[in-house]
């Protein structure tokens, strides 16, 4: 019986965060509104594309009537924001050990199109058996029943979640499935602060990391 490893994507798998900058940015200055920084996006991402155009909105200081019409403008040029987009170090290389040992998904909160169109941009598309976006019918994390679809899509096997945030580590917890964080992606407060099981900085480790875990269980 093999076990279900789900990841997070943005601020996990992959660094985006430039990409989101660049297309919320070109919807500000439409408005003629300031740009937001990096740190800002980082920050902003999460809670899905609504809530980010709305904080990024606020951060504009434009107003409310302008959500809409924003938030088309950021949806509209999604599926392409991939040219600035890496995976973190030694993500293709743990994604390809782990493939070989354990079946794979995916739960995020991006938009499913623009997740796969990036999914795929970087290769790392076919080791997934199962993705969900946050456009998905059952909610946005940290409801957690997005996720417990992915696994059931999955099979059976034991369960662990891989993800970077606090949202994350509240959408395991609503779960009960085991969390294992990586403490270099979106996390906005300390690691001490953040419940998880597993905290780790490299996805060199991270094989070593689930095998002894998964035998402890």
């Amino acid at each position: 019986m093999s076990a279900r490893i789900v990841f997070d994507l943005d601020g996990t798998l992959i660094d985006s965060a430039p990409d989101i900058r660049g297309i919320a940015n070109a919807a500000l200055a439409r408005f003629g509104a300031d740009p937001i920084s990096l740190a800002q996006t980082h920050d902003f991402i999460g809670e899905g594309v609504t809530v980010f155009v709305e904080k990024m909105r606020a951060a504009g200081g434009l107003p409310d009537s302008l959500q809409d019409e924003l938030l088309n403008d950021v949806v509209a040029r999604y599926d392409d924001a991939v040219g600035l987009t890496v995976t973190y170090p030694g993500v293709l290389e743990a994604l390809t050990s782990l493939s070989r040992d354990y079946r794979l998904g995916v739960c995020t909160n991006k938009l499913y199109r623009p997740a796969m169109a990036v999914l795929q941009h970087l290769r790392l598309a076919d080791f997934f058996e199962a993705v969900s976006g946050g456009d998905n019918p059952l909610g946005r994390k940290p409801d957690p029943a997005a996720l417990l679809a992915v696994y059931e899509e999955l099979g059976d096997g034991p369960l662990i979640y891989v993800g970077d945030s606090e949202i994350d580590a509240e959408t395991a917890r609503r779960a009960s499935i085991p969390f294992f964080l990586f403490s270099e992606g979106y996390r906005k407060q300390p690691i001490s602060l953040i419940p998880h099981d597993v905290a780790f900085a490299a996805f060199s480790d991270l094989a070593d990391l689930l095998a002894s875990y998964l035998d402890g269980m």
